[in-house]
């Protein structure tokens, strides 16, 4: 760093857990929540929970004010570390978080050298445990920060706040245009397996391109081909929940976790024997996610795994495997979830779906087709979460440049920096 710089100690410049709530706080006391899953390492404080003090976690006790900075001292990996800018009078955050707060040091660089690499890595090499990493908060006060002249410390805060706000405005809209490809590819999949194919398609595939409608009687399908059959889930698949024998945690936990092992929403853990040995499908079968259609409730499990008693195992009688995945990931189940505490969808519910059944040879056809046209989607929505991922690089190298005093923030290398973002964002858009 600067000759002219100095290095201190966090805790010389700063002190740390300063304020909590105590236990004689009234039960009816409202308190704005965050906890570690609510902030992200880019984008802060992402999640705002509203409770009362009677209802909250015992961990919600850390009181914030404007100027602090918080630092997630359990779960490190995760690099959970965010300013606290005008907060809410009640704004209270976990104790898993140490409360950094400024005495003499200007709020906006210590926020900033508190997310700089050096400093981040240095926690997260003080924590202490496999699963659940931690490091204790008089720990972190003994890490070390550059520290300028007052003045100094100003600009880079500015400098800063500047042109990592362009780098987040263009990461928004970024995440707004993978969030529009999804939703295409979402669409693409619900009109092609309740319409069939474009006609385009329908003709290189040698079927009708305009092929007549007629109502289906369910109100999620609306009008379908008329050559297609409706079936009810229960014909078009063998229910194979029978089958599954659940793990129980001690045991997984001494197993060598080589093999899948699924749940309702995905892969969960890895076991070393298996269950089942061929491509099934599998829906949730309770949890919350069954009420949000944010993500699809229906998947592919492929090759040998075991499967827990939270998701249901379909095999098709007949046809083309891809097709019906298709289909009931097009599925809205909300209507067929019960209870609320612990949504669930019976497998009788399940086997009642009406579902539309094109011929073999026209499933294949759709397959391929979707096959096709969803990885094109999936391709562009790789390459702008790559994109996303290499402003967030640069975002986290320009904070640390302007911190360590790699670049000069007052003058001519400001304006060298900023050239550098307008530059690599003009080639990113284009």
């Amino acid at each position: 760093m600067p000759e002219h710089w100095e290095s201190k100690r966090l805790k010389y410049v700063a002190s740390i857990n300063d304020d909590a709530l105590h236990e004689g706080t009234p039960p009816d006391f409202e308190i704005a929540y965050v906890d570690i899953s609510s902030v992200e390492a880019s984008a802060g404080i992402v999640a705002v929970e509203e409770m009362v003090f009677e209802d909250a976690p015992s961990r919600a006790r850390r009181v914030v004010r404007d100027g602090d900075t918080i630092i997630s001292t359990v779960r490190t990996y995760l690099r959970a570390i965010a300013p606290i800018r005008a907060p809410s009078n009640n704004l209270v955050v976990s104790t898993g978080f140490a409360v950094v707060r400024p005495r003499s040091v200007d709020p906006g660089f210590l926020s900033y050298a508190l997310r700089e690499s050096r400093f981040v890595e240095s926690i997260v090499a003080r924590s202490v445990g496999v699963s659940y990493p931690a490091v204790n908060a008089s720990d972190v006060g003994t890490i070390s920060i550059p520290l300028p002249s007052p003045g100094e410390q100003r600009s880079i805060a500015v400098f800063l706040d500047r042109e990592t706000a362009k780098l987040d405005t263009l990461v928004q809209k970024k995440r707004a245009l993978v969030e529009l490809l999804r939703e295409k590819c979402r669409a693409l999949i619900s009109q092609t397996v309740t319409r069939g194919l474009p006609p385009d398609a329908a003709r290189a595939a040698a079927l009708d391109p305009h092929p007549k409608l007629r109502p289906s009687g369910v109100e999620w399908l609306g009008d379908v081909p008329g050559h297609w059959d409706l079936v009810p889930l229960r014909y078009a698949f063998r229910n194979l929940d029978h089958r599954r024998i659940p793990v129980a945690g001690e045991d997984r936990a001494t197993m060598d976790k080589v093999y899948p092992y699924y749940g309702a929403s995905g892969i969960i853990d890895h076991v070393e024997d298996y269950l089942f040995d061929e491509t099934l499908i599998l829906v949730a079968e309770d949890g919350a996610n069954l009420l949000s259609r944010s993500t699809p409730l229906a998947f592919l499990a492929t090759g040998k795994y075991w499967v827990n008693n939270h998701a249901h195992i379909l095999r098709p009688v007949a046809g083309d495997i891809r097709y019906w995945v298709a289909v009931l990931q097009t599925h809205d189940y909300t209507p067929l979830v019960s209870g609320a505490a612990q949504p669930k969808l019976t497998a009788e519910r399940l086997g009642g779906i009406r579902l539309p059944k094109p011929p073999p040879e026209e499933q294949v056809a759709i397959a391929d087709f979707l096959d096709r046209e969803t990885t094109k989607l999936d391709q562009m929505a790789a390459k702008v979460e790559e994109a996303i991922e290499r402003l967030q690089e640069y975002r986290a190298a320009l904070i640390t440049a302007a911190v360590t005093g790699k670049i000069d923030v007052r003058g001519h290398a400001a304006a060298e920096a900023a050239a550098a973002l307008a530059e690599f964002a003009a080639g990113d858009r284009a």
